[in-house]
């Protein structure tokens, strides 16, 4: 007996999980009838001791307080009350004394709540409180029976509350310490403590008479004050809900709980840049699925409306996804238990526990559908007025505002009476997140306002009136005047006012003569201008807003009755952004580029050209501007739009639509762009150029197919296709699938197809049509074999070998691997051809001419090169003495060498050279020639890769070197510290240079080489 209580205590103290199992050890063991009597209260003792000794603020001591707490935890759940009645009062002390309430260990507080309800179930007698509420029937049938018919059944039932029939005993004084220290558990910072401490809430008050429960469902109620932490609303929540799933909180108390529960569904703290409080409204949730499982629908039929409006809008509005799906699967409950919700099956069917997964879908369609039951229509309106326009979370404002304007086809006198009052005044108030929804949700719910007039063939201002326009116009002066537009608040104004102003621009608001139009525009232009002073998550929003704002103006207040420009207004706008165009900041042209991109048809008419210029200066490059990638790539936009607004007339003016003579200079602008291969610390930035000048180029071309393809040059189409082509070979993977898609579009484009396209009938067997449905231009190893094959056709092969170069002799594993594999194995398909292996290496040459000391491809080059002549590709010429590829080739590498200090470049260089040793003839002495002049290379490295490869290099070929000096010269090269200083290694290098009969090099003097 006591080696086992020995051995137990021992591993109490131990912080592996055998501690556990000697917690459970000891509870059964020392409860035994034979052991309690003997050793019940030394153990005890001993615990209570460890306990007492031990601090919370060590290491040590925490693993002691973990296994003591548990043993008792564990012996006051096996053990029987009336051996440990006698002990608990001693025990109850020790763990208040012990304050572990104060203790930073989730364990040790969740622990010391469980023992303490223990405690107190051990104070109390194990029996049912008969006072409890019983619901009667549990069968979902009964609940679609007629209230009259429940009344019945409800009244056969013994539903109501009965006297204590029992005696009564005195409640212990430890009950209120217990209770107390459960209270203090359900505001606990940890969610399992707080949901131990609901628990025992839940149990203990089962065991109280109806007086002393109601003092504890008070305290409960306590918790819920707006002086209290969200922990504590949440623990409340938890406990309210033990207590009505079991019965023991009264219907007498609904009045006071239902409130509450309410304030919880919405509770929502704005902590910093976020809030807390999802973890309450999920409680909350919790709460009314168990009060659906609890109480008859008699009970909660007062409040069968607040909280289904409560339920359904947290199911559709909440944030988190995880509240919406409690809120959804609590409506769900009520519905089926209950069976008075407000079309409860019809809703659920809309909004169950996957379709609210989806915020999106849940602001704009869900709630569209379920605001169409009058009961829930103004409390969803009223919810998104009162807590979503001005939530902390921009996205869930700017959603507010787009379902208020779907919502306003629901109920439009109230919108227009008494939403739009409220929102004009909070639009102009002091609270910035206020504002900022309060603004765009004046702009959509004018516009659906608008958008019923229009349905209803009514004019507007029979939904709005003269204080409202007032309002409106109100706002911009508002911000202006109190230079709201400024700083982190000028972020969320200017886009929002911007949306504003589209969109009453779209509802034809009479301000045509109004001053507010020349604010409106300078608001417009000063946000466009001052882009660069914005941070970069807004610069995006801001752009996009005023550009889209300025086309919706124009349209509305710059157009006369004839459908032309008002001429001072066109000469002004198109002056100014024609002007900032040339601006120092990036970010300027690029919103100066949208916006003449985004003007309507009237007011490009007779300045077309001039823009067109005005956007091809900004696609130019020079020394100045040569990072404003951005820019560039917004003047492609721009230019495609416009092309696209005024559209295409062969004969017409250059001034006013797309024809015979500005066709060229759109085309000339979009393929020099397709050379953008800018970079800075961003990366490869003129990817986007690029891109951006394919999506142009493919708009282009098919507006000029489908209305005047004669306007297309055989020479622009070849050009173009090459360009796509080479694009769909390199070796970013973005970049390569919008490539290949537009090429693939460009190609079977059949309405009417694309004139000039070279070489299209083999274009067409290459990629037919049933196969590139499916083909993933993204994937390596789909896209390369595709695109390699076009290395065959004589149009195509300098570009897509170009491309490929650069994919080929890469970085990423995937890409160079599918690539080279593709590259060689239609290689080795015209590898003892002559002529066509003639001719692709011609290409190579070119390729190689073209980009002397241009890095970007030069290095791809040689790494290309070096795993040809390792493939044994060039074969066909080895046998040749001399041959002129070769000879070309090695010219082409020293030039590229020369005087270059880039090491990845020589490496590369050195690679190259010991495997052109393959070629036969004097072409040999030169290459060893460079290989020893790179022997005395500045940089070590460069020495000794040299010295390592020409050793293998020897190793492999047994006929460059004569025999007899053979040994030596291997010696010399693989026993040499080439690392070392210059001078000694430049003496090896010469005794290696007589052994191979090689011209010593000689150093040239600085003043010779002048």
């Amino acid at each position: 007996m006591d080696r086992i209580l020995e051995v137990a205590k021992t591993y109490l103290t131990v912080s592996d999980k055998s501690r556990d199992a000697a917690a459970v050890l000891v509870s059964k063991f020392v409860t035994r009838p034979d052991v309690k009597q003997k050793r019940l209260a030394d153990f005890l003792d001993w615990t209570l001791s460890t306990l007492s000794q031990s601090s919370y603020q060590t290491m040590e001591g925490i693993i002691v307080i973990d296994g003591m707490l548990q043993s008792l935890a564990q012996l006051f759940k096996h053990g029987k009350r009336d051996d440990l009645l006698q002990y608990a009062p001693t025990v109850l002390q020790c763990l208040d004394n012990c304050k572990l309430i104060e203790s930073s260990q989730t364990r040790l507080r969740k622990l010391g709540v469980k023992l303490v309800q223990r405690l107190g179930l051990t104070f109390m007698k194990p029996k049912v409180a008969h006072w409890r509420y019983q619901r009667g029937s549990r069968s979902l049938a009964a609940n679609l029976q007629t209230f009259d018919e429940m009344r019945k059944l409800v009244d056969t039932q013994s539903t109501s509350v009965h006297l204590e029939d029992e005696e009564e005993y005195d409640i212990p004084g430890e009950i209120e310490t217990v209770i107390e220290l459960l209270l203090a558990g359900l505001k606990d910072k940890d969610g399992i403590v707080r949901w131990s401490a609901a628990k025992g809430i839940g149990r203990l008050t089962g065991r109280l008479p109806k007086e002393l429960a109601d003092e504890v469902v008070g305290s409960v109620l306590d918790c819920f004050s707006f002086q209290e932490t969200d922990n504590s609303w949440h623990g409340g929540c938890l406990a309210l809900a033990e207590l009505g799933r079991r019965g023991l909180l009264l219907p007498s108390r609904l009045p006071d709980v239902v409130p509450v529960i309410l304030k919880a569904l919405i509770f929502d703290e704005k902590r910093g840049a976020c809030s807390v409080g999802s973890n309450v409204r999920d409680a909350a949730c919790y709460v009314c699925w168990a009060f659906a499982r609890a109480y008859d629908p008699l009970e909660l039929k007062p409040f069968v409306n607040e909280i289904s409006s409560a339920l359904v809008i947290a199911a559709i509005f909440d944030r988190d996804i995880n509240c919406r799906r409690a809120a959804s699967a609590a409506f769900q409950e009520n519905v089926g238990r209950q069976g008075t919700f407000p079309h409860g099956i019809d809703i659920l069917t809309a909004a169950d526990y996957f379709t609210v997964g989806n915020l999106n879908n849940c602001y704009l369609n869900i709630s569209v559908y379920i605001a169409g039951f009058p009961e829930y229509t103004q409390p969803m309106i009223d919810h998104l007025i009162n807590l979503k326009i001005n939530h902390w979370d921009s996205a869930v404002r700017e959603l507010s505002s787009k379902a208020l304007h779907n919502l306003t086809f629901r109920a439009p006198e109230y919108m227009a009476s008494t939403v739009l009052p409220r929102l004009l005044l909070l639009a102009v108030g002091m609270d910035l997140h206020n504002r900022h929804g309060a603004i765009l949700a004046c702009a959509e719910v004018v516009h659906a306002l608008y958008k019923l007039a229009m349905e209803n063939d009514r004019p507007l201002t029979d939904y709005l009136n003269k204080e409202i326009e007032e309002g409106l116009k109100k706002i911009h002066r508002t911000l202006y005047e109190n230079q709201l537009y400024r700083g982190l608040g000028g972020e969320l104004m200017r886009p929002a006012v911007c949306h504003l102003i589209e969109k009453l621009s779209f509802s034809k608001m009479p301000f045509k003569t109004d001053p507010i139009i020349g604010g409106w525009q300078w608001l417009i232009e000063d946000s466009l201008k001052n882009l660069h002073l914005f941070s970069t998550s807004a610069k995006q929003m801001i752009k996009e807003s005023a550009v889209t704002a300025l086309a919706a103006l124009c349209n509305e207040y710059y157009q006369s009755d004839h459908g032309t420009a008002l001429k001072d207004m066109q000469d002004q706008l198109i002056t100014k952004c024609i002007a900032e165009l040339h601006s120092t900041e990036e970010m300027t042209r690029c919103g100066f580029s949208l916006a003449l991109g985004f003007l309507p048809k009237f007011m490009l008419t007779g300045k077309l050209q001039q823009v067109l210029e005005g956007l091809k200066s900004v696609t130019c490059i020079t020394p100045k501007d040569v990072h404003f990638a951005e820019a560039r790539r917004d003047a492609l936009i721009a230019i495609a739009r416009v092309c696209v607004t005024v559209g295409v007339m062969a004969d017409g003016s250059q001034h006013d639509v797309v024809c015979h003579e500005n066709v060229s200079l759109i085309y000339d602008t979009l393929l020099g762009c397709m050379n953008d291969y800018t970079t800075d610390s961003r990366g490869d930035v003129g990817v986007w150029v690029r891109e951006a000048a394919m999506t142009s180029l493919m708009e282009v071309t098919l507006l000029l197919v489908n209305n005047h393809a004669q306007l297309i040059q055989p020479v622009v189409c070849k050009k173009m296709m090459c360009c796509l082509a080479q694009q769909a070979g390199e070796k970013i993977d973005r970049c390569r699938a919008h490539a290949g898609s537009i090429f693939l579009k460009m190609l079977q484009y059949d309405t009417p197809t694309v004139p000039h396209v070279p070489h299209r009938e083999d274009l067409e067997k290459l990629f037919p049509r049933s196969e590139t449905e499916t083909l993933n231009w993204n994937a390596p190893s789909q896209s390369f074999p595709c695109i390699t094959q076009l290395v065959g056709l004589e149009t195509y092969r300098y570009h897509v070998l170009l491309g490929l170069t650069v994919s080929v002799g890469g970085l990423t594993e995937s890409t160079v691997k599918h690539s080279a594999q593709s590259l060689f194995e239609y290689l080795k398909t015209i590898q003892d051809a002559v002529d066509p292996m003639t001719k692709f290496c011609e290409t190579l040459l070119q390729i190689f001419r073209d980009n002397l000391q241009n890095n970007r491809v030069s290095i791809p080059l040689l790494k290309m090169l070096y795993q040809m002549l390792v493939s044994n590709i060039f074969d066909i010429f080895a046998h040749v003495e001399n041959p002129p590829f070769a000879v070309e080739l090695l010219s082409l590498c020293k030039q590229e060498l020369r005087k270059s200090k880039d090491v990845q470049k020589i490496l590369s260089g050195i690679a190259v050279f010991c495997e052109m040793i393959q070629f036969k003839g004097s072409i040999r002495k030169d290459i060893m020639l460079q290989l020893l002049l790179l022997l005395c290379h500045p940089f070590p490295i460069i020495r000794k890769t040299t010295a390592s490869q020409m050793y293998e290099m020897l190793l492999t070929c047994d006929d460059i070197v004569d025999p007899s000096v053979l040994d030596e010269v291997m010696t010399i090269v693989s026993e040499t510290i080439w690392d070392d200083a210059l001078p000694t290694v430049r003496a090896q290098r010469d005794i290696l240079c007589d052994l191979l009969q090689i011209p010593k090099p000689v150093l040239v003097s600085k003043a010779a080489r002048q």
